[in-house]
């Protein structure tokens, strides 16, 4: 068993990766086979560095660097049900006329795909509605930021996404 948590994120990678021409976007997010015959792909948890090797588009998944606080349940229960912060970022190849264009397109895809895994508010993300789970989920307006070679050598969109988690703290593992 894997805990939930880390569940949730591989869930959201999963949906991002829908993402594809083949799903009307301009854009491909799904895991591919690199020059080298390798396994590849485009959407990473947990990885804050990235360099001029790696693909794009491409887009990362982390968690927001401050622990927030969850409500428990009554009478000493184990149940709790809290905000879980995500940041999402996308990183695409500039356009030289109009360099963040084509992070516009990434981010407005990713949001579709976001939207897509919430419209069922009884399933978000495929965890039902018992449980642990997901009961909401909320997503912020991506902002859209050029290279500066700072932060990104390439054009880049982020985006706040706030989950709303119901977890068994005595058991992080239930499935």
């Amino acid at each position: 068993m894997e805990p939930f948590r880390l569940r949730v994120l591989k869930a959201l990678s999963t949906q991002i990766k829908t993402v594809t021409p083949a799903n009307g976007a301009t854009v491909d997010l799904s895991d591919f086979t690199d020059e080298a015959g390798r396994p590849a792909e485009r959407v990473f948890r947990g990885r804050d560095i990235f360099g001029y090797s790696d693909p794009l588009p491409m887009v990362s998944i982390q968690e927001h660097p401050e622990a927030l606080l969850q409500s428990n349940a009554p009478g000493g229960g184990v149940g709790s049900t809290g905000e879980y912060d995500i940041l999402v970022q996308g990183f695409v190849q500039d356009d030289p006329l109009n360099p963040t264009d084509p992070a516009h397109w990434l981010a407005a895809h990713v949001v579709q795909a976001l939207a897509e895994a919430k419209k069922d508010r009884r399933n978000i993300l495929g965890f039902g509605n018992r449980g642990p789970c997901v009961t909401k989920m909320e997503i912020g307006a991506p902002v859209v930021r050029p290279a500066d070679d700072e932060t990104s050598a390439v054009a880049f969109f982020f985006l706040k996404l706030r989950l709303t988690l119901v977890e068994d703290l005595e058991n992080p593992f239930l499935a």
